[in-house]
């Protein structure tokens, strides 16, 4: 494979697959607080279409999800991705009796958090990370960027920038977090020069993993009125599939690529993935990737640059 999959990172990682189970609870947004409407692509479920009721205990969810899982794949061992709204959202002593729940579960090897980087507080941060150290196993933050550009992140109303999450990055670090983030490649208002950017940005911080989604347009959102009223122009599956391809190029090495393109029901939607399988679109990018012979990674040389070899001179 031509770039680090999720399958392999996790492989390395725990000497076996490990297999996302989703954990849904009651929680919102602030961005959906004090009668603001949220991100312009949000729905009413936000990202947890294919989560389980809130309402169950979270060990029911995760013996639920597992016993269909395993059953399927043959799995042994999962993690537990706390996936819709903001997860840090949540008062802090219920966030922590979740996550106790999940990792005293002896199949459950580590957590994931899906958050908003300017809802990730140090209290927070360190109350997670002890619970973490008491049943040794780790944490992976997932932080929603979507896009690295602050006019885009203001015309879906995403009520943060880059800056928020640089922060977070920085001091989810120092409490021992992985940090995954997610991205967004097609939003209307970026280009590829964005998603270059975008993996350089990454690179930089040093996240351990990234979350591409193709944008699809849930309905009863302010972006499907937009779509609908002709407002803005989505570029076409093989453009995606090329902004994707140079994105990997820049991106370094190391970083898991956790998914390459979004899924949602075709009920909930009046746009997705072009009309195709995801899957189609995802052979795509593997296809270019070997026509072009490029590998993730290949244009990592930004760096650590020494300034005379870049040059092309002698010291």
């Amino acid at each position: 494979m031509r770039y680090l999959s999720y399958a392999d990172y996790m492989k390395k990682k725990y000497g076996q697959k490990i297999y996302k189970l989703p954990v849904s609870l009651a929680v919102s947004c602030p961005n959906r607080e004090d009668g603001q409407a949220g991100c312009t692509f949000c729905g009413a479920e936000g990202a947890g279409f294919e989560n389980l009721s809130s309402a169950l205990p979270v060990e029911e969810q995760l013996q639920k999800n597992m016993e269909y899982i395993g059953k399927r794949y043959g799995a042994r061992r999962f993690s537990a991705y706390f996936q819709n709204f903001t997860n840090t959202y949540l008062p802090l002593p219920r966030l922590c009796e979740s996550i106790s729940r999940a990792l005293a579960m002896e199949e459950i090897a580590e957590i994931c958090l899906s958050t908003r980087p300017d809802c990730v507080s140090d209290d927070y941060l360190e109350a997670i990370a002890g619970i973490c150290r008491q049943y040794g196993k780790p944490a992976v933050l997932e932080l929603g960027l979507q896009s690295i550009s602050h006019r885009t992140l203001k015309k879906i109303c995403r009520g943060h920038t880059l800056a928020e999450f640089i922060d977070a990055v920085i001091r989810s670090r120092k409490y021992g977090m992985e940090i995954c983030a997610h991205l967004i490649l097609n939003l209307p208002w970026d280009d590829d020069s964005d998603a270059e950017e975008a993996a350089k940005i990454l690179s930089a911080l040093g996240v351990n993993q990234v979350k591409l989604h193709s944008l699809y347009i849930e309905k009863d959102t302010e972006l499907c009125r937009q779509y609908e009223a002709g407002e803005f122009r989505l570029i076409s599956a093989e453009e995606y599939a090329v902004r994707v391809v140079r994105f990997l190029e820049f991106l370094s090495p190391e970083i898991c690529v956790q998914r390459l393109v979004s899924r949602a029901p075709e009920e909930n939607t009046v746009f997705c993935n072009w009309g195709r399988s995801w899957w189609k679109i995802r052979d795509r990018i593997a296809e270019i990737m070997e026509e072009r012979d490029i590998f993730q990674g290949c244009r990592f040389d930004y760096l650590n640059r020494d300034y005379y070899f870049w040059n092309g001179s002698e010291k």
